[in-house]
């Protein structure tokens, strides 16, 4: 599933291709992937066009695009969630349909449209009311969608509070990558960043919440960030086609990956054959060496 890097990947390609530009046109070919619009996929089509689209936002794993028109709501939202296989592409409306094309949006400029292709259809579109975000700063005004109110804010969000992170994972008593995969406390995290964070940071997957110092908090942190902000760099993480940025490239940061997915292989600080274990019916993978196994452990 994509991640924080990836889906701010896509992101900013919808700023430079679709913030600013009015809708014509919307046609839902697969109801699934409207499957949280709750008045259906008709009432989804036709409540789109004549809505401006304003700058795309995220939070996590999720974005959306503000929307503004003049007979609707300005309070109101396309919110995307791209699941295991989403995709956000642009391109000429000419052009040939993708396989898995779920949703079309046309605009009536004529430019490049918007498509939303889901081989699985895990992912979903919705349209939905904003609310005040409950994260942002006591000086800072903001709004979000209102289904994702309850996710945290994530690391690279300047509402992030280090802080209040650091308070929450004292009283979690969970193991911290569980913890670091928990969306109330932090989003955008998935297995893979969490994964190069903690090694980084050089803390095990299992040490326990309580037991962790605010220079370790601290530490953790700027790991995380230091490897978000290096995966956007180059487009983030592709193990498969399946993940791409909105012109349909895939992104290639899985050729810096420290640790997830090399089992066995080398660490590259220290030498040691890099260990999976298993971990909430998935991997997780550190260096034995550079990341001890605690004494206590919480998993």
């Amino acid at each position: 599933m994509p991640e924080l890097p990836e889906v701010e990947v896509v992101r900013r390609g919808l700023e430079r291709h679709v913030a600013g530009r009015t809708i014509k046109s919307a046609e839902v070919l697969h109801p699934r992937a409207v499957r949280r619009h709750a008045p259906g996929p008709d009432d989804f089509a036709a409540r789109l066009p004549g809505r401006a689209v304003g700058v795309p936002r995220r939070r996590g794993k999720y974005l959306w695009l503000p929307l503004t028109g003049p007979e609707s709501d300005p309070g109101e939202a396309l919110l995307a969630h791209l699941g295991m296989s989403g995709q956000l592409l642009v391109g000429d409306p000419g052009r040939a349909a993708e396989r898995h094309l779920r949703v079309r949006i046309e605009f009536d400029d004529g430019g490049y449209d918007l498509r939303f292709v889901d081989q699985r259809t895990f992912g979903h579109l919705m349209l939905t009311g904003l609310v005040p975000d409950p994260f942002a700063p006591a000086a800072a005004t903001g709004s979000v969608p209102e289904p994702i109110a309850h996710i945290a804010a994530d690391p690279l969000e300047d509402a992030f509070d280090d802080e209040a992170f650091y308070r929450a994972l004292r009283r979690r008593r969970t193991g911290i990558k569980r913890a670091l995969l928990d969306q109330s406390l932090i989003s955008g995290v998935g297995n893979i960043y969490a994964d190069e964070a903690l090694w980084r940071a050089r803390l095990h997957w299992a040490r326990p919440t309580e037991t962790l110092t605010r220079a370790e908090v601290r530490r953790l942190l700027e790991a995380a960030r230091e490897v978000m902000t290096a995966a956007l760099a180059v487009g983030g993480t592709s193990f498969d086609s399946l993940y791409v940025n909105v012109n349909g490239e895939s992104g290639y940061f899985d050729r810096s990956l420290e640790v997830y997915g090399r089992r066995d292989e080398p660490c590259r600080r220290c030498g040691s054959p890099i260990r999976r274990d298993a971990f909430m019916n998935r991997s997780s993978y550190s260096c034995p060496r550079c990341q001890p196994r605690p004494r206590r452990a919480r998993y």
